[in-house]
């Protein structure tokens, strides 16, 4: 499959890597004929309101909001995940989303930097450690998104933080920091084989 990873701004180059090393090509998107070159998309940690900005910049924010809507696969970590919400609590003023996840998101959710952690948790199945920076958590879900993990947090509460609605994959942490492909192989093996044609 050719993987597109959306490199406006944040942590695009380890996404690039993540596919590469799960053995497919990987292709920067910054522009919306290498959005159209791409089978699947990923969208990486980093700002969410700066990369909305950006793509609106470089007239990839409809493109984008279009291709989810007809099923382009969409891989989203961390800021990722807000941009693939379709509703954020404590959102920037006037901040956009592309859409897709039937979910309440709420920004920044963990804290500020100085508060990031590690945690091991169960994704779809298999324990593995991840990495949560300034992250949202999910607050809630509507039936037709699957929790895939959840971690209790500061507020004595499970939250989701990783979720898939069809063809349509988040996670609030950050899978391409730790060399662990697990959450890369699911997106390319379960999500896109069932999306791409």
């Amino acid at each position: 499959m050719k993987i597109g990873v959306l490199a406006l701004q944040g942590d695009f180059r380890e996404h690039l890597l993540a596919a590469k090393q799960s053995g497919h090509a990987a292709l920067t998107v910054r522009r919306i004929d290498e959005l159209a070159e791409v089978d699947a998309l990923i969208i990486p940690g980093g700002e969410s309101t700066t990369i909305a900005q950006l793509a609106r910049t470089f007239g990839l924010f409809e493109e984008i909001k279009k291709h989810i809507s007809a099923g382009m696969p969409v891989y989203g970590s961390c800021a990722g995940m807000i941009l693939l919400a379709d509703r954020i609590v404590d959102g920037a003023v006037g901040q956009e989303t592309f859409g897709g996840i039937d979910m309440t998101v709420r920004r920044n959710a963990f804290g500020r930097q100085v508060d990031s952690f590690e945690s091991d948790l169960n994704f779809a199945g298999s324990q593995m450690r991840a990495v949560f920076i300034r992250a949202p958590w999910v607050e809630e879900v509507s039936n037709s998104v699957q929790v895939l993990a959840e971690v209790l947090a500061s507020d004595g509460k499970r939250h989701p933080v990783a979720v898939r609605q069809g063809s349509l994959l988040a996670t609030s942490f950050h899978p391409e920091l730790t060399g662990d492909l697990r959450v890369h192989r699911y997106f390319f093996d379960q999500v896109c084989v069932g999306a791409i044609k």
